[in-house]
């Protein structure tokens, strides 16, 4: 699928992009190029292939969840820059 420099402009306008006439006529070519290539991989046939999230097979390694004692309170904010109470005092982000 060819571009013309019209679309390439378009997608420039799109992306906020200054182009220069030289990298219109650059990125027409680049831009073309890669729809051709995707236009390729959209004639597959892929009727018989099994969708798939993962090309290799993967598996979640998750440790399981167990119960401990916490750290006491005063130790847990000892290091604290600011406390407010029991609580960490973080700045304020609007």
């Amino acid at each position: 699928m060819k571009l013309s420099k019209k679309e390439v402009e378009h997608v420039a306008l799109l992306a906020r992009l200054a182009l220069s006439e030289e990298e219109k006529e650059r990125f027409r070519a680049q831009l073309s190029s890669v729809l051709e290539y995707a236009d390729i991989i959209n004639r597959l046939d892929t009727e018989k292939v099994a969708p798939t999230y993962h090309v290799l097979p993967i598996q979640n390694v998750e440790r399981p969840d167990k119960e401990h004692e916490t750290l006491p309170l005063e130790e847990t904010l000892q290091n604290a820059p600011q406390r407010d109470g029991n609580y960490f005092r973080v700045p304020r982000i609007i």
